[in-house]
Order: C-alpha cells, then sequence, then structure tokens
C-alpha cells in the first residue's frame, strides 16, 4: 500500500465503524530526518527541523571524465570536488551540476543530492527523509520535474518545492504573511530573485538569471580584455570577495593577481585595483537594479506605498557584495538593507517550513501534483 499523508484506518479492535487515522508520516518521521534544502548553484544547504544548518558546501562534483562515475567511492562531492576546480588530471573532471539556478545534469545532481542526504539522513535510517527544496520562481514545469526526480531517486520520500524567495523572506523574519508589502532581493549564485509579498503569497515577482556567477565572469572577462591574463573560476571569487564592490566604499585597495599569460602561454601574476573591479562588474549590477526597478513599476499603488516604510532586503550570496545595498536605495529611493547572515536565508527559510509542513504543505507544490 502506498503511504499517504493521512490514510484511514480500522482497527481490529475498534468499535465497528469507527475510523481511526493513521498518519504514516508521523510515524516515519521516527526512522528519517526531514530537512529543508537549498539546492543552489554555487553551493547547497541543508536545515533540520530543530537543529537549523547541519551543511553548506559547494555545489561540485568530481567524477570520472567521460563517465559519471564519482571518483573517491562517491565522496568526491562538496569541499573536496570544489578544490579540484581548475586543477584536475585528464582523467577527472569536476562538475557543478546546477547552472542559473536549475539542473543542467540531472544525473551528477542525483549524485550529489545522494551524497548530501546520506550525510545528514544517516546510513542507518530505514526510511527516506522528507524534503522542502527552494526553486527559482521562474523555472519551467520542465526543470521542477528534474527536482522531483532527481531527490526521488536521491533517496527522498516526500518532496516539496518552495519559491525561492518565500523561503528568503520567511528566513530573514519578514512579515510576508501580514497585510502589509515585504520586498526581497535574493542574489544567489544562478539567479537573481526580486519579490513582493503580501498575506503570504508573492505579488509581484521577477527571476533574472544574472548573479554571483556572472560577476566572477566579468572580473575573468576584464583582466582578459585589458591585460591578456587568464584566470579560473575560484581566482575570480576572490578577487569578488577580498576588493569587489558595487559602489566606493571606504579606501581603494589592490591585490595581487596570478593566472596564464595568453600571448606567452607562461605563468604571470600582477596587481589589480578595487576601482576597475567596479568597473568591471558594471554591468551585470546594472542589470539586477533593472530588474528591482521593473519589479517595483509593476506593484499594486498600496503595495508601493507600504514599501515607502517598509524598504527593501538583500539576501543571497550577492548581498555581501560591498556597496549593493547603496547601489539599490540609490536608484529606488527606497532604504535597503542586507538581512541576517544573508548567505542562509533560504535555507533557513526551507527549515521553517519544516516546522510548519503539516499546516502549509497543501500550499506547496509536491511530488504528488506531477
Amino acid at each position: 500500500m502506498a503511504f499517504k499523508d493521512a490514510t484511514p484506518a480500522q482497527r481490529p479492535d475498534a468499535p465497528s465503524g469507527v475510523l481511526h487515522v493513521v498518519n504514516f508520516d508521523n510515524i516515519l518521521r521516527w526512522f528519517s530526518v526531514d530537512m529543508g534544502i537549498d539546492l543552489g548553484t554555487c553551493n547547497t544547504l541543508v536545515a533540520v527541523r530543530g537543529e537549523g544548518i547541519v551543511l553548506n558546501e559547494p555545489s561540485v562534483v568530481a567524477v570520472r571524465k567521460g563517465t559519471n562515475q564519482v571518483i573517491d567511492g562517491g565522496n568526491a562531492v562538496g569541499w573536496v570536488a570544489k578544490e579540484m576546480l581548475g586543477k584536475t588530471p585528464g582523467s577527472i573532471t569536476a562538475i557543478r551540476p546546477l547552472k542559473d539556478g536549475v539542473i543542467s545534469d540531472f544525473e551528477i545532481t542525483e549524485a550529489m543530492l545522494g551524497y548530501f542526504i546520506r550525510k545528514v539522513n544517516g546510513r542507518n535510517k530505514i526510511f527516506g527523509p522528507r524534503v522542502v527544496i527552494s526553486v527559482p520562481s521562474g523555472i519551467t514545469a520542465v526543470e521542477k520535474r528534474a527536482v522531483f526526480d532527481s531527490a526521488e531517486r536521491a533517496g527522498a520520500r516526500r518532496i516539496y518545492l518552495v519559491e525561492e524567495p518565500i523561503a528568503a523572506a520567511i528566513g530573514a523574519k519578514l512579515p510576508f504573511a501580514e497585510p502589509t508589502a515585504s520586498m526581497i532581493v535574493d542574489i544567489g549564485g544562478g539567479t537573481t530573485e526580486v519579490a513582493i509579498m503580501s498575506l503570504g503569497d508573492i505579488a509581484v515577482c521577477e527571476s533574472v538569471r544574472v548573479a554571483g556567477d556572472d560577476l566572477d565572469e566579468a572580473i575573468i572577462s576584464h583582466l582578459k580584455k585589458t591585460y591578456n591574463l587568464m584566470i579560473g573560476e575560484q581566482s575570480a571569487e576572490r578577487i569578488k570577495i577580498e576588493i569587489g564592490s558595487a559602489a566606493p566604499v571606504g579606501e581603494e585597495t589592490s591585490m595581487e593577481v596570478r593566472g596564464r599569460d595568453m600571448i606567452s602561454g607562461l605563468p604571470r601574476k600582477m596587481v589589480i585595483t578595487s576601482e576597475e573591479v567596479r568597473e568591471a562588474l558594471m554591468e551585470p549590477i546594472s542589470t539586477i537594479t533593472e530588474c528591482v526597478t521593473r519589479t517595483l513599476e509593476r506593484a499594486e499603488p498600496e503595495l508601493a506605498a507600504d514599501l515607502v516604510n517598509n524598504g527593501i532586503v538583500l539576501a543571497g550570496g550577492g548581498a555581501l557584495l560591498r556597496g549593493m545595498d547603496i547601489v539599490l536605495s540609490t536608484s529606488t529611493g527606497l532604504e535597503c538593507r542586507v538581512a541576517e547572515d544573508p548567505l542562509t536565508c533560504v535555507a533557513r527559510g526551507t527549515a521553517i517550513y519544516l516546522e510548519n509542513l503539516d499546516k502549509w504543505k497543501k500550499t506547496l507544490e509536491n511530488d504528488m501534483d506531477f
């Protein structure tokens, strides 16, 4: 018999005609760990009911070239695999199986999710967990189906999807369920989610596939065009974190960069300034700013009026880029603040959903809908 959320069952010792509801999901909780998953392009975070964030690892998998076989006995996932990015020999490939917030390699995503679920759930658990997975608001039905299938084949018992802006708003402790407008700008690795919410749902939302990865790519492109210096993704990310900014903030700094000279083909080092990094980041930042402006233009007048007082909240890794709040505040005229611990907002939101799953699960898309 297939397990349902609540199945009427006749107890042998019960009086005739009396049905007792047996909630199999509640029983199975004793044999598994329910978890919320922020399945991100750059990082995957896992939260467990009552425990908070228990796992935060890069969304990277190392496989044997030409196959989908994960090396190191299936354990070359996360931090272990990220260390290999750009440094693998010819027989090994380090893959990021998600692109622009959605699955680009189904089998590798399944292997990665399976590894993370086993790591959190424990190999001794009899049943797979119920999972709440955050997804970009703009993904298609096919992309949603890919998430369901990957999670199911990775060992999840039941799968529920929640849109990232809602999870981020809950994690940032915004009053999104109240009759007042709350606005979240979630800048992740692959997508930027901009949403205005009220009464527990999204009123206006826009998703653009420009985010942290595009900031890294802009730095790589700048060094290539200006200095004929080729650098890798990890070096670009390090530059962004250490001296990157969206607006002038404090004293200008510089750092040494190492890479390969595109003319001689030999290793070379040079110094790059925070000012030219900021110039290189202008194009993707402008795209994000335009997305925020378009979303505000589509808001109902009463919601727009609320935002004059409530302002904008920034979440996601991109919120940590220095001066990003200043750029958005200047372009919109609204107060903009960074959420507490913006990197984990979405994952914390999925954990809160888990705590209220019995109450809220009817509002979520789940594997029974497909």
